[in-house]
Order: C-alpha cells, then structure tokens, then sequence
C-alpha cells in the first residue's frame, strides 16, 4: 500500500468484489454475463434520465438524455467487458451520470460480442455507429468517443479506424482503465494482479483469445491499439488506478500517444482498481473521477475544432 487513505466505501467495493470474482477463465461465457450484469444492477441508482431504444444501421443503441441535455453534442460509448460481457443495460447508471455531468446526450452502443462475433466485429459495429451520428447531422467535433476497460481500447481502435478511413475525426476521446494490449506485456499484469479483485491476468487472456480468436493475432494493431499508428489522432483523456493489473496498458499508451504528437491528459488515481469511475453511485473516490471525466468532456465538446492543436500535454500526476 502506498499509505493513501481509501476512503470506507471503497473499502467496502473491495471486500463485496474479492467475495465474489469475476472469473474469466474458469466460467462459461453466459455465466459470465449474468454475472457482469448482476455486478452493474448493485450499483444502479441513476438519475433522472431518458432511455430511448434504437438502430443505428444494423448496430443496436440506446440514446440516454439528461433533461436538460444539449442533444446535439454527443458522447458515444462503448462499455466495458472484455469483448465478450457487458451490455447496454449495465452501462445505464454511468451513461446517466455521463449525460447529467456533461450535458451531452449520450449514445451507448451495443457491438457485436466474442465469441459469437470475434475480431473485428466489435470495431465495425463501433465505426458504423459513428457513421451513423454524421449521417444524421451531428457535428464529428461536437462528439466525443469513450468507453472503459475493452469499451476503452475499442475507443482507440475507433479512432484508428476513423482516421485510416479519412471521416472527420471526433473533438476528443476518454479511455477509462484500457485495454489496450491483448498480449499482455505490460510488467504491471504480474505486479498488480494481488491487488486488482476485478482483472486477473488469466481471465484477460482468455478475454484476448474470445475476441480474436484461437491462433488470431493478439497484437494486431486495430484489436491492440498500443502497437497501431498513433499519430494524427484527437485529445484523449485517459483514467487508471495505480492497482490495476492493465495499469501499464494505460501508462504506455499515454507515452506512446505523445511520442507520436498527441494531446494526452493521464489522469492516475492511487490504490484504484480497474474501471473504478464505474462505481459513481456508490464510492466517493469514483464520483470525484467521474466528475473529472465529465468536466473533460465539456470543455471539449464545446471547444473550437482546431483548439486541441494548440493545447499542451499535461502530465499525469498521481493524485
């Protein structure tokens, strides 16, 4: 331990997540879900919001309104889950606390999951939603893409995709906890794996071969996204705790960002687990990085196309 003071809530999400893992690479995937899903409706409490159920060509979403919402400015999101759990529904208490905090609609996206739908579904499904909000009027500078966990290493791989394919890129992005490595390189698998209750370095692998596939490439740029092209690419928030066993997935992507130009705001959080803002409705610590991610966002969202040309790396300093 560091010496910082968690506070008694989070001590208490610890406890309630060790008590019960989620384990990746010892349950079947459907027993997985229902306990991915059981896990998210523990923490939904969201405030008052529209859900609006749709198509965006082929690609189910759920459109989430805070009331007062400027429904022009749009964040999509991609949830978490290692590519094979997670759905729009166990999203609805973030997505909520996204839409009131930054006053944007809201668009979560449920992509195609592995193994039923392996590499690259995941990504198509992502780009073609994107698509979809231009082809309906949005502004690509008044969205932002976010997403957490494999939902965050999917925002990067959007972008890479959006970018290859010249569509006008988003105002900004928001990688919380990411996955950015299918491989598994990063020191912090092994270090961490003692202290992290909800990644462990086998069921993230296994995650890895669902979506890719046995004998896929579990490097390849657009399902890793820390060994794709990086340059050329919009502000990107990224969000970890220094407990997390895909901390260096996040740690190296921001240095590999800013090698390549980019605009990087490294937001680390100390004794934090993976996608710890998840947890908003119930632990102060998650609250504060929820409200930080949002205010991001704003600015963003609201800010001169060409303003993230102009604006300088910050450091990511432990809080």
């Amino acid at each position: 331990m560091s010496g910082y003071e968690v506070s008694q809530e989070f001590t208490a999400l610890l406890d309630r997540l060790r008590s019960a893992p989620l384990r990746a690479d010892s349950t079947p995937v459907a027993e997985l879900r229902a306990n991915f899903e059981k896990l998210a409706a523990g923490f939904y409490d969201p405030p008052p919001v529209d859900f609006v159920p749709g198509n965006a060509d082929g690609v189910d979403i759920e459109w989430v309104y805070a009331p007062t919402c400027d429904r022009s400015q749009v964040v999509l999101y991609l949830h978490g889950g290692g590519f094979s759990t997670g759905s729009i529904p166990a999203y609805r208490d973030f997505c909520a606390r996204i839409s009131h905090g930054t006053e944007a609609a809201v668009l979560s996206v449920g992509y195609r999951l592995a193994p039923e739908h392996r590499f690259p579904a995941a990504v198509e499904d992502s780009v073609t939603a994107y698509r979809w909000l231009l082809a309906n009027g949005v502004d690509a500078h008044r969205i932002v893409i976010a997403g957490d966990s494999a939902g965050g290493g999917l925002t990067m791989s959007t972008l890479i995709a959006l970018r290859d394919s010249g569509l006008s890129l988003p105002a900004a992005a928001v990688c919380i906890s990411p996955k950015t490595d299918l491989a598994l390189t990063g020191t912090s698998v092994r270090e961490k794996a003692y202290a992290d209750p909800i990644v462990t370095p086998d069921g993230s692998f296994t995650h890895g071969v669902r979506y890719v596939g046995e004998g896929g490439d579990l490097c390849h740029p657009l399902a890793s996204p820390l060994y794709a092209d990086l340059h050329a690419l919009p502000p990107v928030l990224i969000q970890v705790g220094t407990a997390e066993v895909l901390l260096d997935d996040s740690l190296r992507l921001a240095r590999r960002l800013r090698d390549a130009g980019g605009v990087v705001d490294l937001d680390v959080w100390p004794e934090m687990i993976h996608i710890f803002p998840f947890f908003a409705s119930r632990v102060p610590e998650s609250k504060r990085a929820l409200e930080y991610l949002n205010s991001f966002i704003k600015h963003r969202i609201r800010s001169p196309k060409s303003e993230y040309e102009r604006t300088a790396c910050r450091p990511g300093d432990i809080r």
